[in-house]
């Protein structure tokens, strides 16, 4: 088997590139994949703009954190499966660390800050979300099938907001998806730089799966906090589809039902994350830290930012081998274009319940939300001021 060219490369240059990425890459997901378009097609032309699109589809047709594993694709094509960790240790761990810092503060030291700080992130979090939901409503919802699929799934969500009901409207998404949508014809495109042999990719993918199955079953005959912990978030990253902010009604299902994190602290924590570059997923980083049962801290913090961007790595390497085929296949498209009306559904029910109830509580907390919805959708002020703006006010109304 001929040697990839990336295999000979070091992987330092990759991670010094990711690194600053990740210190600077403020706006989200979508602000994240230009940040890229901009580093590696306009100016190092690492690879053409069509494989750029190319591997952008690929990572929005898996579950998990698209502009992450666009990340990992990228590392994987200019330094090997080194480059690859090199790419996401840069761009993930400078927002990790924060966030850990953050759980490890707010968890045992929240009664020294203002009742009305914690509130005002919570209100942050209101108004990110709901923008969220406009935008890809916008993109993913543009019909009247998909809208109403959408509709049906936010109420499937609301009337059973358990995990496994979260799972079922993924599924239940991409069979409708079957049936109610026609993708348009895929365009032509270049050849991906990225050399991912078939057997490599078959071990991934049994790999992924034997995780997605075998942790829940070990987690029950060993019924250890740290399993308990590494397969809750395990799942979140195996199944969230649409990332970024699709992943907070999974995450809350895990940790907020079973007491490991107190609700107010799961939306503060949230609040704080949307201050943050890099990726949103470190979100768990923040929530391993602020466990009220042990692991916690910086050993917890470190076991759920692992355990949920694992699946990336298995995903991207698995699939690989098979996007040629996969991206050309309507029927796969139709589902997928199901998923992603069914994973806004989720995050609508999501905006509502627990979002909405647990912090528009009064006239002044709606107009506080409204203010930063407007600040984010039309002053497009970046996320890290109104998040600090709405924080400091709502520690002022408190006093």
């Amino acid at each position: 088997m001929p040697r990839s060219p990336a295999a000979g490369r070091s992987f330092w240059p990759v991670f010094f590139i990711f690194l600053k990425l990740g210190l600077t890459s403020f706006g989200g997901p979508v602000a994240h994949l230009a940040y890229f378009h901009d580093e590696f097609v306009t100016r190092r032309q690492w690879l053409t703009a069509r494989s750029y699109a190319d591997v952008v589809a690929l990572c929005q047709f898996l579950p998990g954190p698209a502009s992450s594993q666009v990340g990992i694709a990228l590392g994987l094509s200019r330094a090997g499966y080194r480059g690859a960790l090199a790419a996401w240790a840069g761009f993930t761990l400078p927002s990790a660390l924060v966030m850990i810092l953050l759980g490890l503060g707010i968890a045992h030291h929240h009664a020294a800050l203002p009742p009305g700080v914690l509130h005002g992130l919570k209100v942050v979090a209101v108004a990110v979300i709901a923008q969220a939901v406009w935008g890809m409503a916008r993109t993913l919802c543009p019909d009247v099938p998909r809208i109403t699929l959408m509709a049906a799934m936010a109420c499937v969500a609301l009337a059973a907001p358990a995990a496994w009901s979260q799972a079922g409207v993924i599924a239940a998404s991409a069979l409708l998806g079957l049936r109610l949508c026609k993708p348009p014809l895929s365009a032509g495109s270049d050849p991906l730089p990225l050399s991912v042999s078939r057997r490599t990719g078959a071990l991934s993918l049994c790999l992924f799966a034997v995780l997605l199955v075998g942790l829940p079953l070990l987690a029950q005959l060993h019924p250890d906090q740290t399993l308990l912990m590494a397969d809750a978030f395990y799942r979140v990253g195996s199944l969230v589809f649409g990332g970024g902010h699709v992943v907070l009604p999974l995450l809350q299902a895990e940790v907020v039902p079973h007491g490991w994190v107190n609700n107010d602290i799961f939306l503060a924590g949230y609040g704080a994350a949307q201050a943050l570059p890099g990726p949103l997923f470190t979100f768990s980083a923040f929530l391993g830290a602020a466990m009220n049962t042990p692991p916690s801290g910086v050993f917890g913090g470190a076991i759920c930012l692992l355990a949920i961007f694992t699946p990336s790595f298995l995903l991207v390497t698995g699939v690989l081998p098979y996007w040629e085929r996969l991206r050309r296949s309507p029927r796969m498209q139709a589902a997928l274009c199901g998923v992603n009306a069914g994973v806004v559904g989720l995050l609508l029910a999501a905006l509502y319940q627990p979002v909405w109830t647990s912090a528009i509580l009064t006239s002044q907390d709606f107009g506080l939300a409204i203010c930063a919805l407007i600040a984010l959708m039309f002053w497009k002020l970046p996320p890290w001021l109104v998040v600090l703006t709405v924080g400091a006010v709502g520690g002022w109304l408190s006093l």
